[in-house]
């Protein structure tokens, strides 16, 4: 029977104990890689959201405005900068 230190230097164990250190590697580069794609969906899904909302905003300025809604009030009600508003306002 060996030793721990006899087992230590024997090729077999070397060679073992490479091949964990490499599916070590590749698992933390799997995970990574998914937790990436992950967190990409999330914030696309949310930047797509938001997007969608802005639209929307933007695309009610001039009904409001008709409405006889001031600048600053449209731009309250539809949480926009009043620039937002006095660019849309202004064909801009």
């Amino acid at each position: 029977m060996f030793s721990l230190d006899e087992l230590k230097q024997t090729q077999y164990f070397q060679d073992v104990r490479e091949e964990a250190r490499q599916e070590g590697i590749e698992q933390g580069i799997e995970q990574g890689i998914e937790q990436g794609i992950e967190q990409g969906i999330e914030q696309g899904i949310e930047q797509g959201i938001e997007q969608g909302r802005l639209n929307k905003a933007l695309e009610a300025v001039p009904r409001l405005l008709a409405l006889g809604l001031s600048v600053e009030q449209v731009a309250s009600a539809l949480e926009l900068e009043v620039e937002q508003v006095r660019a849309i306002q202004n064909g801009t």
